[in-house]
């Protein structure tokens, strides 16, 4: 297992640093959450702030984004939700968002398990209202988590985090984008893990690479026996 995890790390990091070699780099700092209330239910809520430089001095896009999780199985989620996206143009003289979006959004994620491997699979189907023109886009993204120093994702695994998700359109331009990541985090506990890792997006003319540190805490508020 050890002789290929180095390997595809490197690969997988020296792909973006080529890539982005000639674009400006920006950093996404993220919130996740899946606040547990039933056996059947939990609340997804997400904060994401999008930053043109390196520096979080320079807002690209602000994301909050909620939704209501139905657990069928162990590895079946669905869900429902909404977003509101405001995006700004940090070269502009402007205060308020050049562009605000309201979303609704509709998901099925399902893992999997091969070894140590743990495989995440997530189908989501967007409507978007983006300064009141209506989009569709349908998002599939294929995860991995490689534990290294322990045989399964749990407490105290430090793991690699590798995905890639592509997006499309139903009108207009077909393909809209390509994202793809590789990264390194760390299972503290059951409830929390952490993220840092690198990004690279593709759009049909235009690509650009993000720094990316992510936060993930996932409380049980069922009432225990």
């Amino acid at each position: 297992m050890k002789n290929f995890i180095l390997p595809l790390a490197v690969l997988c990091f020296a792909s973006f640093s080529l890539n982005g070699q000639n674009d400006d780099v920006g950093n996404w700092i993220m919130y996740f959450g899946q606040n547990r209330i039933s056996d059947k239910l939990s609340i997804h809520t997400e904060i994401q702030h999008r930053n043109h430089t390196i520096a979080p001095t320079n807002s690209e896009q602000l994301l909050i984004r909620t939704g209501l999780n139905f657990h069928i199985k162990s590895n079946f989620i669905l869900t429902a939700g909404y977003g509101f996206i405001p995006s700004f143009d940090y070269l502009s003289e402007q205060k308020e968002p050049e562009v605000k979006e309201h979303r609704i959004f509709q998901q099925m994620i399902l893992t999997n398990q091969i070894d140590r491997l743990k495989f995440e699979h997530r189908y989501r189907l967007e409507q978007r209202w983006v300064n009141k023109d209506y989009r569709t886009r349908f998002r599939y993204r294929l995860m991995a988590f490689i534990p290294i120093n322990k045989k399964k994702m749990e407490p105290k695994a430090l793991f690699i985090g590798l995905y890639d998700e592509i997006f499309v359109n139903s009108k207009r331009t077909f393909f809209d984008r390509n994202r793809l990541y590789g990264g390194l985090g760390y299972q503290v506990n059951k409830m929390i893990n952490v993220q840092a890792g690198i990004l690279r997006q593709q759009l049909s003319s235009f690509g650009k690479t993000y720094l990316q540190f992510g936060l993930t805490v996932n409380p049980d508020f069922r009432k225990k026996e």
